[in-house]
């Protein structure tokens, strides 16, 4: 997939309050200028988790333009051309999702929500901490993909496969 522009990249969650914002700031960190990297939800909670911002500051990493939004603003007019859209978590895998322009290529990357992890706040932190590192890991295995050398087939199963480690 050859371009000269960064290639936009949006996670999809249901909440858009954990894994998709914290995906979101790791490849705006990890991209090296390649990605540009945004966040939804189906049903976007309004608010990012205090415990998502916290991880990603730990990390030193971008907070700042970080915001729960609804992936109708990804849809709509106007919106940046999608290259990628992943899915991560399991809460939002059989939503039927919006049609995006351009037809990127689409991937589901299975895991937990810590959103939804109850308990202590330091059960919720070892929740968030679990699927940060998910998150890195699987992204640092994106982002080195011979992209420009891989057809829309053989890209489509890597990501599908990066999502199911």
């Amino acid at each position: 997939m050859a371009t000269s522009r960064p290639l936009n990249v949006l996670f999809l969650c249901m909440g858009n309050s954990a894994c998709s914002i914290m995906a979101e700031g790791i490849l705006g960190a990890v991209g090296g200028g390649r990605f540009r990297a945004y966040s939804a939800g189906s049903l976007p909670a309004g608010t990012v988790s205090p415990f998502a911002i916290e991880l990603l500051q730990k990390n030193r990493l971008d907070t700042a333009q970080l915001r729960s939004k609804s992936w109708d603003e990804f849809a709509a007019p106007g919106a940046p051309e999608l290259d990628y859209v992943i899915i991560v978590g399991d809460n939002v895998a059989d939503l039927a999702c919006p049609v995006w322009p351009g037809q990127p290529i689409a991937a589901h990357w299975s895991g937990t929500d810590p959103a939804v992890v109850g308990g202590s706040d330091e059960a919720k932190r070892k929740a968030f901490f679990t699927s940060y590192n998910q998150l890195f890991h699987r992204l640092m295995i994106f982002v080195n993909l011979p992209l420009e050398k891989l057809d829309r087939g053989a890209l489509k199963q890597r990501l599908d496969d990066i999502g199911h480690d």
